[in-house]
């Protein structure tokens, strides 16, 4: 079974901007997952190179960016590379990066590993992977901000609503990612019930919005209404974007996140997630629409980064995260 996705065309963002937006709110509401066709500038060839050079490289130049968990010699310990660990059902390896506070920004505990400054590979003068992964950042920082402004139109409310919690200081994640298959037996948690295996088990993403690049490559399953599992076609020169269990929860449900996983395809699959996430301190509280609009039950504030604490933190719920100390209670 294969899933058809909503297609939103961003180039006709401002030409047909309700007509778009009440389709993004549409496919939020239902599938929870969509199509953004015609991001300006985003160069899909350079990331899917941006994936190569890092990946092909070896280990030796991935230690010197790995995470201090696997090599307590570097002092990164929430950016950086994560190698893949053997006995997990998620088989993958990534490197991920933020945009860096300032050094003297008063605001920012020192402890805070969400705002750790990126750790970045020598380069050999092959391809810019700093300088290309950077400016691809502020890209897809951008085209999410717009879609939220679609979302909010949709909803009836301020366009600009969510923009105060990503402006300043998001702890948004970059994350390039080579999922090798199988060698041999794959563990036995990797092995569903439908008998296909997976490199990335079921799961709903834990924070506001991802946009996904795919390239040209299969394996991505959603969940549907009914509970079985639909694969979502490729669509090269596009991104799948869905929600997080956040913003579902801000907006008390009305708006999707669906359950989804990766299938093994039998051979080296590369993808690109830009994982858009508000400031530590932004506002994530539920009865988000009753703050928005001054009517329905009381909105209550909640602090996004002690609230996601928990769930990467203290339900271990990504192996790539179980191990992280504590952050005192500042932002």
């Amino acid at each position: 079974m294969t899933s058809s996705l909503p297609i939103i065309d961003m180039s006709k963002a401002y030409t047909e901007r309700n007509e778009l937006a009440k389709k993004v709110v549409l496919g939020l509401e239902n599938e929870g997952f969509i199509f953004i066709d015609n991001v300006a500038k985003l160069d899909y060839d350079g990331l899917f190179r941006a994936c190569k050079w890092f990946f092909d490289k070896p280990i030796e130049l991935k230690r010197t960016v790995m995470r201090n968990i696997w090599n307590p010699e570097n002092s990164n310990i929430y950016r950086g590379y994560f190698p893949i660990t053997e006995g997990e059902p998620s088989r993958k390896e990534g490197f991920e990066f933020a945009r860096d506070v300032r050094y003297d920004d008063v605001t920012v505990a020192k402890n805070n590993w969400f705002y750790e400054k990126s750790p970045w590979p020598k380069e050999d003068g092959e391809f810019p992977f700093k300088e290309f992964l950077q400016e691809s950042y502020e890209i897809l920082h951008n085209t999410a901000l717009e879609i939220l402004k679609l979302v909010a139109i949709g909803l009836g409310i301020e366009e600009n609503i969510f923009e105060d919690m990503f402006l300043d200081k998001p702890c948004s994640t970059f994350r390039i990612m080579h999922y090798p298959p199988w060698k041999g037996e794959p563990p036995k948690n990797a092995i569903v019930e439908d008998g296909k295996v997976v490199i990335t088990p079921e799961h709903t993403d834990t924070n506001f919005l991802t946009l996904l690049t795919r390239f040209n490559y299969g394996g991505l399953e959603v969940k549907t209404m009914d509970g079985s599992w639909a694969e979502v076609d490729p669509r090269p020169g596009s991104l799948v974007m869905n929600i997080w269990d956040t913003f579902s929860r801000m907006m008390g449900g009305r708006l999707k996140a669906t359950k989804h996983r990766v299938i093994d395809i039998g051979i080296d699959r590369y993808a690109v997630p830009f994982f858009f996430t508000p400031r530590y301190d932004g506002d994530i509280g539920i009865n988000f629409m009753s703050k928005a609009t001054g009517v329905g039950q009381e909105h209550r504030v909640e602090r996004y980064g002690p609230w996601v604490l928990d769930v990467i933190k203290n339900q271990k719920k990504y192996f790539e995260y179980r191990v992280l100390p504590d952050i005192e209670p500042k932002a």
